[in-house]
């Protein structure tokens, strides 16, 4: 039975204009939205109001990552990694720990000897999760001889491998030379030979930066290929390699590269053209098949990938990215999945030569958006089944199956239901013995990590959604979600993080790295935690969104009401509204803020919060009760000064010390900062020792022993990222000599003995003994990922990284 719009907007009490947006959005149905919880309705129609979160999110990363000219310089980690080691590496043995934390690589590594695996040395770091949520996965490769050996390719978190079908996962290198990893390819000759392309290309504004390609010949050791460790390659989309093993085709922002070396030093640009796939024939090594990431083109080669032809179709033109997928059956037959407007299918019946547009009809006979509204970010399309070349799967939001070639496609996966498959889809892969008949696994790569489908023909059968049947979730300790921030109670012990794609997540100690939760859905910010109070905890959708919990972290957001920024959904209008004022932050109304825009609690005063948007607000009732017309109310009290504030500080033991950095570069100082209209003064412009940076500012830390002594760091892979202060801002010293040239994220000052410093950068953390004026040779854990935020339970320090979920090193007897 369909449903129509009008039916649909009856019964889950929305208007009826919103249907079509609502399912053009989320890729799906309206029988599919007509199972959908109330709340879950909700929440799909606040994502309305941001369209295009996937490329929200980097644009975010990315202007942490520009320097003053406003540029990121090609090959930039890489190069500020190489100048570490090359600082470091002379010859004596580094300590074995600095400030309490132990060294991440030991002098033979750094002279060139093999790096330690997983982490192993690191043995005082506990790594807290999530070890049962995922993050995005754009690879996966299968050993063809032991199916349970199994590698995957994480967005943030490097290359994870599982030995035992995905029971257990473990990373195959914490410091791995990037650990934005976009992509997996195995030698079919020798199938312990992998490579993986580094850097994520599917975006406008690429924010997570690559290294070239790395590459094991026994499955665990990783090098970087030194001759892709070029701008060319500085995001590497998809790779492909022959039959045979001597060819490597390499598809990136920039064209398309071939190797045909086998010590991989030469690579030949041989298409001009920034591409999201390439592919070799599965039975044939001189044919291969390109896609365009942006261009809405498709390529052929008859020559083992020397030369190039644009393909052609028929119909209406193609636009946006085009994944492609050979059939098993007949590599002859060649799907295109093309994002258009929300998605289409072609097919060629010549191995890619010319396209010819299949119907694309959902179970009501209308044309299927199973892209959504972000085609360009989850696509992917597959047709391994050696029995039946008209068997299609399609990736968007959701998973979509053909039996006709793509001329009647279903739904086989519901993106809100946790017994279903996550949304956004990435790779899927056949297992090495997927016959069609006694064996049809197939596993998919998403932004939830690794999920399995033990037989794909039984896989999301029901009659209606939610589609639940067959999947088995293989998240199972594969920890790489990206933390933008963490916060935690002392008292109970519960941590909460805001994370990618993953909403806001909390870790009970009692429950361990596998029982991790979420608390509100979409993308997760800054968090803060009551100091007193175990059941308060404040965290934040995008813009300043603010949220209150009051249960511990225990329950999920369900009816929409936990905004105390100010929105909450009207049923008289049906739809989100905001309160008066002083009942919400106007810079949260009108997207005035940051995509992840800080705000803090005050940690003298657990009822005041402050949050930035372009202006500074404050609430001194943040616990108010909240109804929809009221709560806690807000007010400005820091004028906008142009640029959207990045970094807010309050200093422990005086509520009127504030300090508040911004994206440009400037810092501000008050120090009646209770007052109802607190007096601002720019510091760090005047005098010799001036404060120079003009990019993104990160952190403000004050010290809590001494209110005059503050570190500011900087994003941008630069030279002077990290300043300090020792007289309350009239003159400044940069301390970020002896630290990598990347991004500095977080700085956390030992709560007994101040002059222990951590620092959280791009690439790690780094610890000084001596108040910043020098700092380890290494980085120093937990792993070679972007450490976000640093955060003091006690003496404990927590490390919330983006890529690797969260740890926490105690530091109580250093």
């Amino acid at each position: 039975m369909t449903i129509s719009d009008a039916q649909l907007a009856r019964a889950k009490n929305i208007r009826v204009e919103q249907v079509p947006l609502l399912r053009r959005s989320r890729g799906t149905t309206n029988e599919t939205l007509d199972g959908l919880p109330d709340a879950a309705i909700r929440r799909a129609l606040r994502r309305l109001n941001h369209p295009d979160l996937p490329n929200e999110r980097r644009l975010f990363r990315l202007e942490q990552e520009r320097g003053d000219d406003g540029t990121v310089p090609a090959h930039a980690q890489g190069t500020a990694l190489d100048r570490m080691r090359a600082r470091a590496g002379t010859g004596e043995r580094p300590p074995d720990e600095t400030a309490g934390v132990p060294t991440g690589l030991t002098g033979e590594e750094l002279a060139g000897g093999p790096t330690p695996t997983a982490g192993m040395r690191l043995t005082r770091w506990e790594w807290l999760g999530p070890g049962n949520i995922g993050g995005r996965t754009r690879g996966i490769v299968i050993h063809p001889g032991d199916p349970l050996r199994i590698w995957a390719a994480s967005a943030g978190g490097g290359v994870w491998h599982t030995l035992d079908g995905g029971r257990q996962w473990a990373p195959v290198d914490d410091f791995l030379g990037n650990l934005a990893c976009s992509c997996l390819a195995m030698d079919p000759s020798t199938p312990t030979t992998l490579y993986v392309g580094t850097g994520e290309g599917f975006s406008n504004a690429d924010a997570l930066r690559g290294n070239g390609v790395f590459r094991t010949t026994d499955g665990v050791d990783w090098a970087p290929i030194t001759a892709t460790q070029t701008a060319d390659f500085r995001a590497v989309t998809r790779i492909a390699v022959s039959r045979t093993g001597e060819v490597v085709l390499a598809a990136t922002t920039t064209g398309l590269f071939r190797s045909s070396d086998a010590e991989r030093k030469t690579w030949t640009r041989v298409l001009d053209v920034p591409l999201g796939i390439v592919l070799f024939d599965p039975t044939d090594d001189s044919r291969a098949v390109a896609g365009a990431l942006d261009a809405g083109a498709a390529f052929v080669s008859s020559d083992g990938g020397r030369t190039w032809h644009p393909a052609t179709h028929d119909s209406k033109p193609w636009s946006g990215r085009v994944e492609l997928a050979y059939a098993a059956k007949d590599p002859a037959v060649v799907y295109a999945s093309v994002q258009m407007t929300s998605g289409r299918i072609w097919r060629s019946t010549d191995g890619g030569r010319t396209y010819h547009p299949r119907r694309t009809l959902d179970v009501s006979g209308h044309v299927a958006d199973y892209l959504g509204d972000q085609g360009w970010y989850g696509n992917a399309v597959w047709a391994g089944d050696p029995t039946d070349e008209n068997l299609v799967v399609l990736g968007g939001v959701d998973l979509w199956r053909s039996t006709d070639g793509g001329d009647h496609i279903t739904e086989i996966s519901t993106w809100w239901h946790p017994r279903s498959v996550h949304a956004d889809h990435h790779v899927i892969v056949s297992h090495p013995s997927y016959d069609g008949t006694g064996n049809r696994t197939v596993l998919f790569g998403n932004d939830g990590g690794v999920f399995m489908a033990d037989d794909l023909a039984r896989t999301g059968t029901e009659p209606k959604a939610p589609f639940v049947d067959g999947w088995t979730e293989l998240d199972n300790n594969y920890g790489v979600t990206q933390f933008f921030s963490g916060a935690g109670n002392r008292l109970s012990g519960k941590i909460i993080g805001g994370a990618q794609d993953n909403g806001t997540l909390c870790f009970d100690p009692a429950l361990g790295a596998e029982g991790w939760r979420q608390i509100f859905g979409g993308d997760g910010g800054w968090c803060a935690a009551d100091p007193d109070d175990p059941e308060v905890f404040y965290g934040e959708y995008v813009f300043l969104n603010i949220h209150r919990n009051t249960d511990g972290a225990t329950s999920d957001d369900t009816d929409g009401d936990r905004y105390i920024s100010g929105q909450f959904w009207n049923d008289d209008i049906k739809e989100w509204d905001w309160k008066p004022l002083p009942f919400h932050i106007p810079d949260a109304k009108n997207n005035q803020a940051l995509f992840i825009a800080p705000f803090v609690l005050d940690p003298n005063n657990a009822d005041r919060l402050l949050a930035g948007g372009l202006s500074l607000w404050r609430t001194d009732n943040a616990k108010e009760v909240n109804t929809p017309t009221s709560g806690p109310s807000w007010q400005a009290v820091k004028p906008s000064a142009g640029s959207k504030i990045s970094a807010l500080t309050v200093a422990p033991g005086d509520s009127d010390l504030i300090w508040v950095g911004h994206v440009n570069g400037m810092l501000f100082r008050t120090t009646d900062g209770t007052a109802p209209t607190p007096t601002w003064e720019r510091v760090g412009v005047t005098g010799p020792s001036r404060l120079r940076p003009s990019r993104y500012c990160t952190c403000v830390t004050v010290d809590p022993r001494d209110p005059d002594t503050v570190f500011v760091a900087f994003g941008g892979f630069e030279a002077d990222n990290l300043w300090v202060t020792h007289d309350g801002g009239a003159e400044w010293s940069q301390l970020a000599e002896t630290l990598p040239d990347v991004p500095i994220r977080a700085v956390a000052i030992h709560p007994r003995r101040t002059e222990l410093l951590y620092c959280g950068t791009e690439v790690g953390l780094f610890a000084s003994e001596d108040g910043g004026a020098t700092w380890s040779a290494t980085n120093e854990g937990p792993a070679n990922c972007s450490v976000d935020q640093l955060f003091w339970m006690d003496e404990t320090l927590v490390s919330a990284t983006h890529g690797r979920g969260m740890y926490r090193i105690d530091l109580s007897t250093v």
